[in-house]
């Protein structure tokens, strides 16, 4: 159990480590054909390390916890949750730059890259962070829990959470006060302003 947990430690640590201001001016001062292959080789690395992560964990040896009738109503919301903030996120998100391949294109047709900038429509008026936000929600919404998965959900709670107070103080630096006005308008994690309404 120590094992797994120091190894999906290692793997949070890496995947934070990747994406850090600090690693992209390392690539920026490379040469753009390295800061265009930055996106998307972070991306194929955590997916492809990500996967020794997922088959190993089964064959750890898990206890089930026992769980109140009420949980399972709670883990559909939690689902239907993260399926709104997850097609909401689609909608919004332009998906080839967040997976690196529009980054790389442009650099092999001679493009510069567009200036970094920030939606406020459809999901993103509810929420700054949809796809942080529903991945702690599908977390929990999963399951069959034990204690293994309760010290990792909880690992990949913290993590995920850190990594959006990460992702705040990064786009605070670059987008400057639009977006500090956007954070005082709109929630990071829950759309809490919804019940308000």
């Amino acid at each position: 159990m120590l094992r797994l947990i120091l190894l999906w430690l290692a793997w949070c640590a890496a995947h934070s480590l990747l994406i850090t201001p600090g690693v992209c001016r390392w690539f920026e001062r490379k040469g753009r054909a390295w800061q265009a292959r930055h996106r998307l080789g972070y991306v194929c690395f955590s997916g492809v390390s990500l996967l020794p992560l997922l088959w190993l964990t089964p064959t750890v040896p898990h206890h089930p916890l026992a769980l109140p009738a009420w949980i399972f109503p709670v883990r559909v919301v939690l689902g239907l949750y993260t399926l709104i903030m997850f097609v909401g996120g689609l909608r919004v998100y332009d998906l080839q730059s967040f997976l690196g391949i529009r980054q790389w294109r442009d650099y092999r047709m001679g493009r510069s890259g567009a200036p970094p900038r920030f939606e406020q429509t459809g999901i993103l008026g509810h929420v700054r962070h949809p796809w942080y936000s529903g991945g702690i929600a599908l977390l929990w919404a999963l399951p069959q829990l034990t204690d293994a998965s309760l010290i990792i959900r909880t690992l990949l709670t913290v993590y995920l959470i850190v990594g959006t107070l990460l992702e705040e103080r990064k786009l605070r630096q670059s987008l400057g006060e639009p977006y500090r006005a956007y954070c005082r308008e709109v929630p990071m994690l829950i759309p809490w302003k919804l019940f308000r309404r």
